[in-house]
């Protein structure tokens, strides 16, 4: 994949401010060429979850700014969806929002020897995100951070969806 990462941050500088008011989070930020044709993916999320009604109005309201503002002067497709299961951690409180999930970090500089760490998430401390593995608090300072995300592996994910609907009949 190629990608532009000025014209990412210059992306989200611009659509970010135009989501808040709404109370929708912009989780990530994807631009590059996929199978040969160039591709803006926004990552979307609210309180209440996202609906195809949101991913459509999001969808309406940044092609028409990008319309207006033309940032990209070549044919592209826009992509909006939910962050999913796994979704990216991006920002510092995104860490203390998801304490008690198991998350992956992969560090930019190494840490006690690595850069890939799969564990449980602590919270944070000023500005280092703390995660368990092992039996340990590993304390990874954010700007260290390369690539995070939630880590739900799929047996899990079908195990919580059948305990779910189990309580549901019971209860």
């Amino acid at each position: 994949m190629v990608t532009d990462r000025k014209l990412v941050s210059d992306l989200w500088a611009m659509i970010e401010p135009v989501l808040e008011p709404d109370g929708i989070e912009l989780v990530e930020l994807e631009y590059g060429l996929y199978a040969g044709a160039w591709t803006l993916r926004l990552y979307i999320d609210t309180p209440c979850g996202v609906t195809i009604d949101v991913c459509a109005m999001v969808s309406r309201q940044v092609g028409a700014l990008l319309d207006l503002e033309n940032p990209i002067d070549h044919p592209y497709n826009l992509e909006v969806s939910s962050p999913g299961i796994n979704r990216v951690l991006r920002k510092l409180q995104d860490f203390e929002r998801f304490s008690e999930r198991k998350a992956k970090i992969r560090t930019l500089r190494k840490i006690e020897g690595r850069k890939n760490f799969l564990g449980v998430l602590r919270g944070i401390r000023d500005t280092a995100v703390l995660i368990e593995l092992e039996n340990k608090i590993i304390e990874i300072d954010v700007d260290n951070i390369e690539k995070a995300y939630l880590d739900m592996p799929p047996n899990e994910i079908l195990q919580q969806d059948l305990h779910k609907k189990a309580s549901s009949v019971g209860g």
